[in-house]
């Protein structure tokens, strides 16, 4: 094991165990900083002199896709069926740009990923089967142009070498496999793949409105997630990934991070939410909460309805008290967000990435 492994781990084990001990301590610059993940990137590899040409359309349906592989004269069209390798090799090229590329935000594209796969599954409507992460509709307008996938195409472009490097896959699936690699990159549970989403239109866009407005309280949130089928625990597990990554003025309206690890999954979000004193910022932005400590952290109304609302604050209480019981409920439930009206063949394998950083 080389010494940048050894130091990269070492980082990762520290930044793991003092998260939790760093909110009396370290402003949100500093901790911002101490958070950087350590990597030294290796040198493009050469591409191959074979060309691949991938051939779009409805034979890509279920995880099978056709290409043209030439080489010299010579040329054939091939039927070429992923199996389960093949999406490890995805995935470990998503964890792979995740390491090389930790100049952004906190230091890890591995929120805005987790939020694209979110924003991509969270548009399920139970009651028509539409929506949801088959189709990968946010490509086109005027999906991605909703004003709650405001900074999306940040991830969506971060995945495209991913989608030339790996041709056959769907962008659909490969918007998941971002998702599940952010989580379990950043030391979160293990979360279940299962392949064989196909990429739609345009027509399949859904409306606006369908992803929950953070500037609503406890009836908004029972409305948005009883749409896709999910209870009142659900939806406090799921709450449990605003932990990642931070709200951005030019994107939400909405500034600062939940938490002082962006990029660690742990329950601090319950601890925070339930021992800190939070109090209305007094700024020109729209309506969100502060810690009254530093003024660091901030909570938004619809993450304060969690420990107002009578049904939803027992979950709040307990994911804070046990980040096991999170982490499996969490698992459980993403997994299933992430494949909510999927047309999965009856064979499709369950697929368990290990992560890079075990």
């Amino acid at each position: 094991m080389s010494a940048t492994t050894v130091s990269r781990q070492l980082a990762r084990a520290t930044l793991r165990t003092t998260a939790r001990n760093t909110f009396a301590t370290s402003s949100r610059q500093a901790f911002r900083q101490h958070g950087r993940r350590f990597y030294s990137s290796e040198p493009p590899k050469s591409s191959s002199s074979s060309t691949l040409v991938y051939l779009a359309g409805a034979a890509v349906a279920g995880a099978a896709g056709f290409y043209f592989y030439t080489q010299g004269t010579s040329a054939g069209v091939k039927v070429f069926k992923p199996t389960k390798a093949d999406y490890e090799k995805v995935y470990n090229e998503i964890a792979k740009l995740l390491e090389e590329h930790d100049d952004y935000d906190d230091g890890s594209y591995g929120p805005v990923l987790l939020r694209l796969a979110w924003h991509a599954s969270g548009t399920y409507d139970l009651a028509t089967g539409t929506g949801g992460s088959n189709g990968a509709t946010m490509r086109f307008a005027p999906e991605g142009d909703h004003g709650a996938n405001a900074g999306l195409k940040n991830a969506r472009d971060f995945l495209e070498p991913v989608k030339a490097k790996f041709p056959w896959i769907s962008y659909s699936d490969l918007w998941i496999i971002g998702g599940v690699a952010a989580v379990q990159e950043m030391q979160g549970p293990t979360i279940p793949f299962r392949p064989g989403r196909q990429d739609g239109d345009a027509s399949a866009c859904t409306p606006d409105g369908r992803l929950p407005d953070a500037a609503q309280g406890g009836d908004h949130l029972r409305n948005i997630f009883y749409r896709m089928g999910f209870n009142d625990q659900e939806i406090v597990a799921l709450a449990g990934a605003h932990a990642l990554g931070r709200c951005h003025t030019d994107r939400s309206g909405f500034d600062g991070p939940w938490t002082f690890s962006p990029t660690v999954l742990t329950n601090d979000y319950y601890t925070l939410l339930l021992n800190e004193k939070w109090q209305w910022r007094k700024w020109n932005g729209p309506k969100q909460l502060e810690d009254a400590k530093t003024k660091s952290l901030m909570m938004l109304p619809a993450d304060y309805a969690l420990v107002q609302d009578k049904a939803f604050k027992p979950w709040v209480e307990k994911y804070a008290k046990d980040n096991d019981a999170f982490f499996k409920d969490f698992s459980a439930v993403v997994t299933r967000l992430f494949e909510l009206g999927v047309p999965f063949k009856q064979d499709a394998e369950t697929i368990i990435f290990k992560p890079t950083n075990a």
